[in-house]
């Protein structure tokens, strides 16, 4: 129990966080989309670890507000072992990919990034995982969530698609090398078992043709 109310806070804690810079950001003097990546310049290298917090209206607060929470507590439920790992992550790796290939002379603000790329290590772990637990998760994504895949493509004006899609490369990528880690017991025993006996019968195959 303890665990799970700790899961919860943290993806809980991260959503307090960017509900508090955007007012800080209205009520301040200050633009905090400075605090944005800005490719290739050297001077919004900051904005890989500050651009997930900073949201430039209210509607792109509420937007990312709900799926942070939701997939967050998802991914640290499930995932207790690695999820902490997966999200710092995503976190880093999307941010320096965006700040590496997203179009330039504009900020990149927002968790969408992260949201994409939770939802996407969610997503392809039930095809490379393959257990129950997995699938189930990942069949879920897909149906809540499904709609997400448009906002990879440059179709809507002002919004980072760069951001989306490499969260969601993100995401794919760690799923496939984390595939193995925190999988459900029970499936990795019957794994286990399986190539036991797939072992044992080469074993016996060669004995047989040396007799």
């Amino acid at each position: 129990m303890k665990l799970i109310h700790t899961t919860i806070l943290i993806p809980l804690f991260f959503v307090i966080v960017m509900w508090i810079v955007y007012f800080l950001d209205v009520f301040l003097p200050l633009d905090f989309a400075i605090f944005g990546i800005f490719p290739r310049e050297t001077s919004s290298l900051i904005g890989i670890i500050a651009t997930p917090i900073v949201h430039g209206s209210f509607e792109h607060l509420i937007s990312n507000s709900l799926p942070i929470f939701i997939l967050g507590t998802i991914l640290f439920v499930s995932y207790n072992r690695i999820g902490y790992l997966i999200w710092i992550l995503i976190h880093i790796f999307t941010g320096i990919l965006v700040w590496l290939f997203a179009r330039g002379g504009t900020f990149h603000i927002g968790a969408s990034g992260v949201v994409y790329g939770v939802a996407s290590f969610l997503f392809f772990s039930g095809f490379f995982r393959f257990d129950i637990k997995a699938i189930a998760i990942a069949s879920g994504v897909a149906i809540f969530y499904g709609g997400m895949i448009w906002g990879i493509l440059p179709i809507q004006p002002g919004v980072s698609w760069e951001s989306h899609l490499f969260g969601g490369i993100t995401g794919a990528v760690l799923a496939y090398l984390f595939k193995n880690v925190d999988k459900d017991k029970k499936h990795l025993e019957m794994e286990l078992e399986h190539q036991k006996n797939i072992d044992n019968r080469k074993t016996f195959d060669d004995f047989i043709k040396k007799i």
